[in-house]
């Protein structure tokens, strides 16, 4: 077991910056050590442990599951520490370069991201936001670790560090082509059947709307599929399929893509959108800016 007079400060550095960056090479330049050196660091800390901690792969240097559940205090305290060494959090947003990794799907990627780097351009001209795939138990891990700044969208089990604000609620819109030559709004559940649908096979965590389809009569087995929304505007455009998606993502695509929409014959339960940050970060003077920004520019009532 290790004490704490066993690991220094620059050791729990290295182990977080391990655990971003997965590489040993870019660990020595970011900490202006020669790889020699932090060989050597992790040697320590893996006689400290008594683990492995990270192991050589193809992938990189991947954490053991002891340095998966390390990952959150680590961060966490350091997080505190690098706070309470500072006499004020400031965050200047307009001579900040700082890089926001946001986790969130594709859809929320064709939603945030143009109205985000357009207002990046105009108040923060150096700040860059990176959109991140990261779904399912991957995420809360991610966010521990510092990998991951924020994350948008519609997600379970965040763990009980994660602190959320809801943004909006939406519903699901039915997209068609608008020579389309039986689609129209006010269609009944029989004629909406009928159709040809296009169904986005991947669509978690927005599942909930092919559950109603299935449940108002159409087999999704018998239907074209894509795994994500990306490609549907394209798709609906060149055919007489339906696409039933977020209504956000039909509103947005309607007039580009030359399509009509409508409120689809199904029963389908409203899509909460929330962000998500871990409370390590909660005053942290970037995040909280970020944060600001995403509600003034997304949320109700903003």
């Amino acid at each position: 077991m290790a004490e704490l007079r066993d690991v220094d400060l620059n050791l729990l550095l290295l182990f977080q910056h391990l655990l971003e960056d997965r590489n040993l090479s870019a660990v020595a330049r970011r900490m202006d050590l020669s790889q020699p050196a932090v060989s050597n660091a992790l040697r320590r800390l893996r006689v400290a442990f008594g683990d492995e901690l990270f192991v050589r792969t193809a992938q990189g240097m991947l954490p053991t599951p002891r340095a998966q559940r390390l990952a959150g205090p680590v961060s966490e305290a350091l997080g505190l520490l690098s706070q309470a060494l500072q006499d004020q959090d400031v965050f200047d947003a307009a001579t900040s370069s700082r890089r926001f990794r946001v986790a969130m799907t594709d859809v929320g990627e064709i939603h945030f991201m143009p109205r985000l780097m357009e207002v990046c351009v105009q108040k923060a001209p150096q700040v860059r936001i990176d959109s991140v795939r990261v779904l399912g138990p991957d995420l809360p891990r991610e966010m521990e670790s510092g990998r991951v700044d924020l994350a948008i969208g519609a997600f379970d089990e965040m763990g009980a560090g994660t602190l959320q604000r809801m943004l909006f609620r939406q519903g699901y819109a039915t997209l068609f082509r608008q020579a389309h030559p039986t689609a129209h709004a006010g269609m009944g559940i029989k004629a909406f059947r009928a159709e040809r649908h296009l169904i986005v096979s991947r669509a978690a965590p927005y599942g909930q709307v092919n559950q109603s389809m299935e449940r108002a009569g159409v087999d999704l087995a018998e239907h074209f599929s894509v795994p994500h929304f990306s490609a549907v505007p394209y798709i609906v455009s060149a055919t007489d399929l339906l696409a039933t998606v977020p209504e956000k993502l039909a509103a947005s695509a309607a007039a580009p893509f030359g399509l009509r929409f409508m409120t689809p014959p199904l029963k389908v339960p409203a899509l909460q959108t929330n962000m998500y940050w871990q409370r390590r970060v909660d005053r942290d003077g970037g995040n909280q800016w970020l944060r600001a920004l995403i509600v003034n520019t997304f949320a109700v009532g903003s």
